[in-house]
C-alpha cells in the first residue's frame, strides 16, 4: 500500500490524537442512544471513537457513516472490520468513500477476527496470517475511480503476536492490539520500531472496591479468555493456564483492566503511553453505553487535561 492515499504512522497519529475511546456496546445501542453517546464523547474532547464488528450488531462501515454524519470533528475508526466479512476491494472502496466525504476523520482497522465469528458466516478460519497478507494485496488489485480523499487514509491491523505485528509494520500505518497488558505494549513498540502507530485498546473500570471492580472486569474478560488468539498471546507473555481460567486470576485481571478511582485509572492508561503507545483507546467495560459514557465523562479531565 505504497499509494500516497494511505497515511503513514505520523499522519495516523495526527488524525487519531493521543487518547480515544473504544466502545463495543455502541454497536448494539439504539441509534438515538448511539448518536447521543458519540456526540458526548466528541464534546468531551476524545480524539477518536473505535467501533467493533460482530455478527449480531451494526455493520461497521454503515455504522461509521452514521457516526461521522452525527459528529463534526472526531475520528471514527473500525476496531476492527473483519477481513472475512467483505472482500478487500469492498473494504478499500468503503474506506476511500468515507474518507473523501469526511477528510481526516476515518481510520480503517482491519483484523482476522476469531474462528467462532468466522464460522457463523459459514467460512473456514484457516491460515489467518496468510489470509491477511492476501487481503492487503487486494487493496492494490484495481484502480479506484471515485473522487480521491484530500487527506491520506490510515489503515492499521489488529495485531498481537510477532508475525502480525511485523505485517502491520511493513504493510500498514501500524497496529491496534486488543485485550493486552502493558507489557505487551512495550513488546509491540519494540517490534514495530519508532515510526508505525501503536494504538492499543485499554480496558478500564471506574470502581474502587476490588471485589466489585474485578467482578465487572471478569464479565468482560470471560468471553475473550475463551478465544485462542488472546489466550495464546497471554501464554506467550508468560501467563499460565491457571491465570486464564475462570475469568482470569486476580493478577491477570489487574494486568488487563485498569480499575480504581480516576487517578488510578488515569495512571494505568498513562502506563501504556509510557510503554510506547501513541494512541490509547480507552474502553469502560462491564457496563452499558450510557454507563460507559458516564465513566468517560468522569475520566476526561484526568485523561485529556
Amino acid at each position: 500500500m505504497a499509494d500516497t492515499v494511505w497515511a503513514d504512522g505520523a499522519q495516523t497519529r495526527e488524525q487519531l490524537g493521543r487518547v480515544g475511546v473504544w466502545l463495543g456496546p455502541i454497536g448494539r445501542a439504539s441509534w438515538p442512544e448511539a448518536r447521543a453517546a458519540a456526540r458526548r464523547i466528541e464534546a468531551l474532547g476524545y480524539g477518536a471513537l473505535w467501533i467493533s464488528e460482530t455478527p449480531s450488531a451494526r455493520e461497521p462501515f454503515a455504522h461509521a457513516a452514521l457516526l461521522l454524519g452525527a459528529t463534526e470533528r472526531m475520528t471514527i475508526a473500525t476496531g476492527i472490520a473483519s477481513i472475512w466479512s467483505r472482500d478487500a476491494l469492498a473494504a478499500r472502496n468503503g474506506a476511500l468513500g468515507l474518507a473523501e466525504a469526511y477528510p481526516g476523520r476515518f481510520t480503517l482497522g482491519l483484523g482476522v477476527s476469531h474462528a467462532p465469528a468466522v464460522q457463523l458466516r459459514g467460512q473456514d478460519y484457516n491460515k489467518p496470517l496468510t489470509a491477511m497478507r492476501t487481503y492487503l494485496d487486494g487493496f492494490d488489485a484495481a484502480p479506484y475511480s471515485g473522487a480521491q480523499p484530500s487527506v491520506p487514509v490510515p489503515v492499521v491491523l489488529a495485531a498481537l503476536r510477532p508475525k502480525m505485528l511485523e505485517l502491520s509494520r511493513d504493510r500498514t500505518a501500524g497496529a491496534h492490539p486488543y485485550f493486552v497488558p502493558v507489557e505487551h505494549t512495550a513488546i509491540a513498540r519494540e517490534r514495530l520500531g519508532p515510526d508505525p502507530v501503536l494504538a492499543p485498546e485499554v480496558a478500564v473500570v471506574l470502581e474502587s472496591d476490588p471485589v466489585a471492580a474485578r467482578e465487572r472486569a471478569r464479565r468482560y474478560m470471560a468471553m475473550y479468555l475463551q478465544l485462542p488468539n488472546y489466550t495464546n498471546n497471554l501464554r506467550d507473555l508468560g501467563w499460565s493456564d491457571d491465570d486464564v481460567a475462570d475469568g482470569g486470576s486476580d493478577a491477570l485481571v489487574d494486568a488487563i483492566i485498569g480499575w480504581g478511582d480516576v487517578d488510578r485509572v488515569a495512571a494505568f492508561v498513562q502506563a501504556h503511553l509510557d510503554a510506547g503507545a501513541d494512541h490509547v483507546c480507552v474502553q469502560p467495560v462491564g457496563t452499558s453505553t450510557t454507563g460507559a459514557v458516564a465513566e468517560l465523562e468522569a475520566l476526561a479531565p484526568a485523561l485529556l487535561g
